[in-house]
């Protein structure tokens, strides 16, 4: 695998069986629970490609990878 840049990392967090965002890297809303199951999100932790649709803003996010603390994309998240 390539090296992705951190700045285009998303920290996340999971509770029980959900995924949420502290903050969405899109639109800035808060406590975002995402719609990322645990079977993609096991498969994003094999690297494969996962889309993600935010519910707040409707964006879409391309995971490339997965560790226990970020999601790893293929946009530039941070500044």
């Amino acid at each position: 695998m390539d090296v992705i840049p951190f700045q285009h990392t998303w920290p996340y967090e999971r509770v029980m069986e959900d995924i949420y965002f502290d903050t969405c890297p899109k639109c800035g809303r808060e406590q975002v629970l995402t719609h990322l199951k645990p079977h993609s999100l096991k498969a994003a932790f094999e690297g494969v490609k996962t889309s993600l649709n935010l519910p707040c803003c409707h964006a879409t996010l391309t995971i490339l990878h997965a560790d226990d603390d970020y999601l790893w994309t293929n946009e530039p998240l941070r500044k």
